[in-house]
């Protein structure tokens, strides 16, 4: 077994070591063509030599194109032993693949030899070829576009030859350029050229599909000159020239040295370094120059300036754009007015303090920067100003004499001073405003109007700012309104909600103003501060009054619209009620004697509502004489109800049934219309009446008998009755409207009674017959009851010997009472006696 081992994995280990070569060896692909149009079919051939004796002669050769097995094989074995399979795949859609020719080895396939497959297109046009003369590197520069990737390699090169006149003969050839790979530029040296002769340039493209040509181009070389860019400087100021115009900048330019014989004219272009603007270009520029003044730019702003350069008049190549040049311009003066008011206080007999303000109004769209302000007074009789102010605040407080009535303000930066404008102190000569109103529009904004004066002012001044308890005159807003015809205006600038607002307007006249006045105001009004604490009047033991003191109405606010008065008691109700807001007092009625209520006001206006403080307060308590009298009208109303109650249950039958129901009256309903007229024969005999244990009888009745034929409900056959004459029993309710007899019966002495009886005889009977009457009470439909007593009803029979004998009860049952027992109403009674009597 050893031994066997051993030889197997040597068998293995030369399977694999010399299969492989010798398999390389027998197979060869050949290709119709190895590099095809993409798409487009390919044809292969796999030949398996004569020689190759150790494969299985009957395996079949497949085919993989990369890893996929590709069908469509054809097998063929030639007279020489060798065999050969052919392929053909119809679309070749790899631009580059494997192909392998393979034979089944065991259980894996293997490669008998493989090749390569290229598929792409032609080479596309080269296009947009264009080429310069650099004089920087002496050469001669194209550069074209390759067009879209043929995926083949490609091969460029750029062909070029002397010609005379306009290119219609070639003379010399000049030598080929080939580009580096995947670039699509090419140079060729200044010595291989002539400046002033005719070429003729283009670029051929080829690869293994084929080859193209761009369109030729032919030119003189110095025309297709492309110069270096000039370089930019700045020009310094002389000290005796003027000064800069705050919108000028002033440059100069140097030229290429090698192009300072050639004519050229040149482009600049500018661009300000204020966020994303863009650039502004200004041509032409005269070479010879080499310097430039450039106005109409924004002052104290930076610029960047590039210049670029071509020959002109003849043909060539603009050059690059010159590297950045970073100018300033200057700061022009101020160019504003500006509006100005004041407010004055006298210290002493001789000296006043003024407190003057301004605001710069801007006159032009850039009307410069502003660094400072500048006040000040020339006195009378002097030459030079006195500076009163330096400062860059919008206002300034200086001391001037009585006397004085004039100061100059002017704005200044580095570009200068503004114009100056004269401030006048004027005194408040002139007529009043008639009317001063304000309406709130939003919570930032207050309307301001007035009714014009007399006198036509020339503008107004209206300020603004936080009234009491805010310091008179602190952080006040002001504006001038320069249209004298204006009758209001919107303030908006510094305007918060709730916050109470000091608005003063003053008019401003040729020569003098008007007294000025003020109102205050809310843009968005709040609650009323507080509402009027509660004071108790007077107290009683379902009442109290109130009074309080109306608030005094408070700046700007609007005034109390109502009143409401809340209540509470001790049982957590609530009650109110609205007053008008002229109302001081107020009843509360309808209170519980010693109960305790709390008490508060709430004042409204347009703003919202206040509640004050609230007031508790107690009402008096009921006395002793009060408590009785309260009692006895109690237990009077109480007896008053009760004795109205039973008088209606009294009165109403309906509601008297419910509590005692009466027995209905058997003689009175459907149950008269069932009682048989007519008896059967039957001798039946009463038991004596003189027999002691018998109780007394009411009333007895004798009925006259009449023949009939038996009804439905009696059987004609004897033989059924067990040996007994029929017995035709007749139920007569006394006093209905069947009574059997023509004897009067008296009535019972209540309604409620009602009395039944039994009529017993035979007309075959000696004797007359009998009626047995009980007075019973026992109602008819009530519930179950014990048996009656003997002697509540009595059936009696005569025996032969004359004795009275109570039939057997299965006689009685059967063959006399049967029958009569089919009535349900009747069933309630059947009575069951006592020894010798019987039962019913």
């Amino acid at each position: 077994m050893a031994g066997l081992g051993t030889w197997s994995l040597t068998r293995v280990v030369l399977i694999v070591l010399l299969l492989p070569g010798s398999l390389a060896e027998c197979g060869h692909i050949s290709l119709s063509d190895p590099i095809v149009r993409l798409g487009d079919p390919v044809t292969a051939s796999c030949v398996i030599g004569q020689n190759c004796n150790h494969l299985d002669p009957e395996s079949e050769i497949l085919w993989k194109l990369e890893s996929e097995l590709q069908p469509g094989g054809r097998q063929q074995r030639l007279p020489d032993g060798t065999r050969v399979s052919t392929i053909t795949l119809p679309h070749l859609n790899h631009t580059q693949a494997r192909l392998s020719c393979c034979i089944l080895w065991g259980n894996s396939l293997q490669i008998l030899d493989q090749v390569e497959l290229q598929a792409g297109y032609p080479p596309p046009t080269p296009y947009n070829l264009s080429c310069l003369m650099n004089l920087t590197t002496n050469s001669f520069i194209c550069q074209w576009e390759p067009g879209p990737d043929p995926h083949l390699p490609t091969n460029f090169t750029l062909k070029s030859f002397k010609s005379r006149g306009k290119c219609q003969t070639q003379e010399e050839p000049i030598q080929e350029c080939v580009p580096e790979a995947r670039q699509s530029h090419c140079s060729i040296q200044r010595k291989h050229l002539l400046l002033y002769q005719s070429l003729v340039v283009w670029v051929q493209a080829e690869n293994a599909l084929g080859t193209s040509l761009s369109p030729q181009m032919c030119f003189h070389p110095i025309d297709l000159v492309k110069l270096e860019p000039p370089t930019l400087g700045t020009l310094d100021p002389s000290p005796e020239g003027a000064p800069a115009q705050p919108d000028c900048l002033c440059f100069h330019w140097e030229s290429w040295k090698p192009s300072l014989y050639m004519e050229q004219k040149c482009e600049l272009r500018y661009q300000p370094q204020l966020g994303e603007a863009s650039w502004a270009l200004v041509t032409p520029l005269p070479s010879r120059t080499l310097h430039h003044k450039l106005c109409g730019l924004l002052p104290a702003t930076a610029y960047t300036l590039q210049m670029r350069c071509t020959r002109w008049p003849l043909p060539g190549h603009w050059s690059d754009w010159s590297p950045s040049l970073e100018l300033k311009t200057t700061e022009r003066a101020p160019i504003v007015r500006l509006d100005t008011w004041w407010r004055q206080r006298q210290l002493d007999p001789r000296t006043v303090n003024v407190q003057l303000f301004w605001k710069p109004m801007p006159l032009e769209e850039d009307s410069g920067r502003i660094q400072g302000y500048l006040v000040s007074w020339r006195p009378s009789g002097q030459v030079g100003a006195v500076q009163l102010c330096n400062t860059t605040e919008l206002n300034c407080t200086f001391h001037l004499p009585l006397e004085a009535w004039e100061v100059a303000l002017v704005a200044y930066n580095t570009g200068g001073n503004s114009h100056p404008t004269s401030v006048v102190f004027m005194e408040s000569r002139g007529p009043p405003l008639a009317r001063l109103h304000s309406v709130a529009r939003d919570p930032h904004s207050i309307w301001v109007g007035w009714d014009s004066p007399s006198s036509q002012p020339q503008a107004y001044v209206i300020e603004w700012g936080l009234g009491p308890p805010s310091p008179s005159g602190s952080n006040k807003t002001w504006r001038m309104e320069h249209n004298g015809n204006i009758t209001g205006t919107l303030l908006q600038e510094n305007i918060k909600p709730f916050e109470l607002y000091e608005i003063t307007v003053t008019p401003l006249y040729q020569d003098t103003m008007g007294p000025s006045q003020h109102i205050y105001a809310y843009s968005q009004e709040k609650a009323p501060s507080h509402a009027p604490e509660l004071h108790l009047k007077h107290i009683g033991k379902t009442w109290a009054e109130l009074e309080w003191v109306p608030e005094a109405p408070e700046l700007g606010k609007s005034p109390l619209t109502h009143y409401t008065i809340f209540w509470t008691n001790a049982q957590k109700q609530s009650f109110s009620t609205v007053l008008n807001a002229s109302s001081w007092n107020f009843v509360l009625r309808g209170l519980e004697p010693a109960s305790l209520y709390h008490v508060h006001l709430m004042a409204t206006s347009r703003g919202g509502a206040t509640n004050n403080t609230g007031l508790t307060l107690m009402t008096l308590a009921l006395d002793e004489s009060e408590l009785h009298i309260l009692l006895g009208l109690f237990a009077l109303l109480l007896l008053l109800i009760s004795l109205c109650g039973a008088a209606w249950l009294c009165c109403s039958p309906s509601r008297k049934n419910h509590l005692w129901p009466s027995v209905p009256d058997p003689a009175r309903s459907s149950l008269s219309a069932w009682v048989p007229t007519i008896m059967a024969e039957e001798t039946f005999q009463l038991p004596s009446l003189r027999d002691p244990s018998m109780p007394p009888i009411a009333k007895i009745t004798v009925l006259e008998e009449e023949e009939k034929k038996p009804g439905p409900w009696e059987s004609s056959d004897n033989s059924g009755t067990c040996g007994v004459p029929t017995l035709v029993q007749a139920y007569v309710l006394q006093g209905g409207p069947r009574e059997a007899s023509t004897q009067p019966q008296p009535q019972s002495s209540t309604n409620d009674q009602v009395l039944y009886g039994q009529v017993l005889g035979s007309p075959t009977s000696p004797g007359p017959g009998h009626y047995l009457r009980c007075d019973s009470t026992q109602p008819l439909l009530g519930g179950l009851t014990p048996s009656p007593k003997s002697y509540e009803n009595l059936w009696f029979q005569t025996s032969p010997l004359g004795a009275p004998v109570s039939p057997s009860p299965s006689q009685e049952d059967d063959c006399i009472f049967g029958p009569l027992l089919d009535f349900p109403l009747l069933q309630g009674l059947r009575i069951h006696g006592v020894e010798g009597m019987g039962g019913f």
